[in-house]
């Protein structure tokens, strides 16, 4: 039987461990659990999640009818572990048209090897993805420059290489001078924790900073360009990432530092157009209060928790997508981008 195997993004910095997963509650878990996060990474650990929730009953060799019915609500139940990253409902839409067009199957085993088929598309779209994000990033960026970044977008982040720091992993891989600022991404820290550990695994130069410092960073002429990514983004660029991000785009417009987003076309929701309808995940009070398990607030206090903001696509200069570079950042733009040669 198989397994699947995620990096635990909860431990790091300080262990790094693979976790296996046999049963779909797990992978719910996981991904509830950020121990797999970033957009594309989740899309991904879904569409191997819907494989991994079929082999109970491919070991009973159950008939089609009851394996397309329990792929079909496998589907459906991780589609509840998060609200706002698009690229989960975009990867589990594709294993259920690949349930579709097998309702005929002759058994469970080939159902699943047809889900699982899908699922290492996904996962090898999502590379050969985030490499031309690098590129068409990295061409943003000049020698000298002291670029922003806020949460993680790296490799823990999609299947390789990442998306915002795929460009900046490119430029470095180029040869420019970069010098890297990395907000710490509270309540829980994923800039401090994952972005600054992925960068010094790379040897890129950078500096962490609290998220409150990025204004005085900017005025201080030590930033020349901003790239983050997202984890949904309407038909006219309006952007959903990690909250915080747009008070950071607010700073860089009053600062005049290019603000840029780098995200693949599988993150845009062009059923979507202005920003106020993205669902905005709440989290847990525990996750501000006593993070990491110590209290930092009294007991009782009332917390507010969303996990995204979104940022109006006027303070976007540009979207960095694996096709090319939007601007200006527009509907118009922006269709035209995400709908020609698209995929399945």
């Amino acid at each position: 039987m198989g397994q699947l195997e995620l990096l635990d993004q909860t431990l790091l910095p300080t262990s790094v461990e693979m976790l296996p997963f046999h049963d779909l509650h797990g992978v719910h878990e996981a991904i509830v659990s950020l121990r797999v996060r970033g957009a594309p990474a989740i899309g991904i650990a879904a569409a191997y999640g819907v494989v991994v929730g079929l082999q109970d009953a491919i070991r009973r060799r159950a008939s089609t009818k009851e394996s397309v019915q329990l792929a079909t609500e496998a589907c459906d139940y991780l589609a509840t572990s998060r609200p706002t990253a698009v690229n989960l409902f975009w990867a589990l839409d594709r294993m259920k048209r690949v349930i579709d067009r097998n309702t005929g199957v002759a058994s469970a085993v080939e159902l699943g090897n047809q889900l699982l088929r899908e699922a290492r598309l996904i996962h090898d779209e999502d590379r050969r993805m985030c490499h031309a994000i690098g590129e068409y990033g990295a061409a943003l960026f000049e020698e000298g420059f002291g670029i922003l970044t806020h949460c993680n977008t790296g490799g823990l982040a999609t299947s390789e290489y990442g998306t915002a720091l795929a460009a900046i992993l490119t430029a470095h891989d180029q040869g420019k001078d970069i010098h890297v600022f990395a907000d710490e991404t509270r309540p829980l820290l994923q800039g401090a924790r994952l972005t600054m550990w992925e960068l010094q695994q790379y040897g890129v130069p950078c500096t962490l900073i609290c998220d409150s410092m990025a204004p005085q960073v900017m005025r201080e002429g030590r930033i020349q360009a901003v790239i983050v990514g997202a984890d949904r983004i309407t038909a006219r660029g309006d952007t959903a990432n990690k909250i915080g991000t747009y008070g950071v785009a607010i700073a860089a417009k009053h600062h005049g530092v290019p603000f840029y987003v780098a995200a693949p076309t599988s993150t845009f929701d062009l059923s979507i157009v202005e920003g106020n309808e993205i669902p905005i995940e709440q989290r847990k009070s525990e996750e501000i209060t006593c993070a990491f398990g110590r209290r930092t607030a009294p007991e009782g206090v009332s917390v507010y928790n969303p996990a995204f903001d979104v940022t109006p696509a006027e303070l976007i200069t540009a979207i960095v997508t694996e096709r090319g570079v939007i601007h200006p950042v527009d509907e118009q733009h922006v269709r035209a981008m995400v709908v020609r040669n698209a995929s399945v």
